[in-house]
């Protein structure tokens, strides 16, 4: 394998904060290694991902599922999926099939995901695209997964890159979170006035 293909687990799905909701930050992380790579993905795609990590079998196919069926049945099977390039704020993913005479083939990383997780194969990011948006957590945050923006296209919902006003949602929601569990409902309002505030801000 090339030294530019940094091979990834998943680490989590956590909704995005942004108002109306409409996204889930996917958490892909180095093995042998502490950086993470968020990518947004869409509500359907996170759908797909979950149902597959939790090993729940639909009743019947998904697209994902039909997509494999059908790759199964012409005699073939995925060597590995490839998220190889970030352009304009979006990422572009690879689907490698386990035939030379086949070129890889174009994704969204959600879809190759999804299918990478169907097929049990590695998933590898380029190592230019980690360096460039992948983070190593604080020991403050190594428990918190990292928020994101929606993508503003409903047909296209692959992922955005991190902004202000999503990482300070996270750290509001978050402290919302630990108030409401200490039973500080004093701090709690607090909190939820300073999310409103920033929400009408918006």
């Amino acid at each position: 394998m090339d030294n530019d293909k940094i091979q990834v687990d998943i680490m989590g799905l956590s909704p995005t904060p942004a108002p109306g909701g409409g996204g889930y930050a996917l958490i892909l992380k180095e093995l042998g290694g502490e950086r993470r790579l968020p990518i947004i993905i869409g509500n359907f795609e996170a759908q797909h991902i979950a149902l597959e990590l939790e090993g729940i079998k639909p009743p019947r196919p998904l697209t994902h599922d039909l997509i494999k069926n059908m790759i199964e049945q012409v005699g073939y099977s995925i060597s590995y999926i490839y998220i190889n390039e970030l352009r304009d704020g979006t990422f572009f993913a690879k689907i490698k099939l386990d035939v030379g005479s086949v070129d890889e083939i174009d994704s969204r990383p959600s879809d190759a995901i999804a299918l990478a997780l169907k097929f049990s194969v590695p998933i590898y990011v380029n190592e230019e695209v980690l360096s460039e948006v992948g983070f190593i957590p604080d020991k403050d945050d190594e428990n918190i997964s990292p928020f994101y923006t929606e993508n503003k296209s409903p047909e296209d919902p692959t992922e955005t890159i991190v902004d202000p006003y999503t990482k300070k949602m996270l750290h509001l929601q978050t402290d919302l979170k630990q108030a409401i569990n200490n039973e500080d409902y004093e701090k709690a309002a607090s909190i939820r006035d300073e999310i409103k505030k920033i929400e009408l801000s918006r």
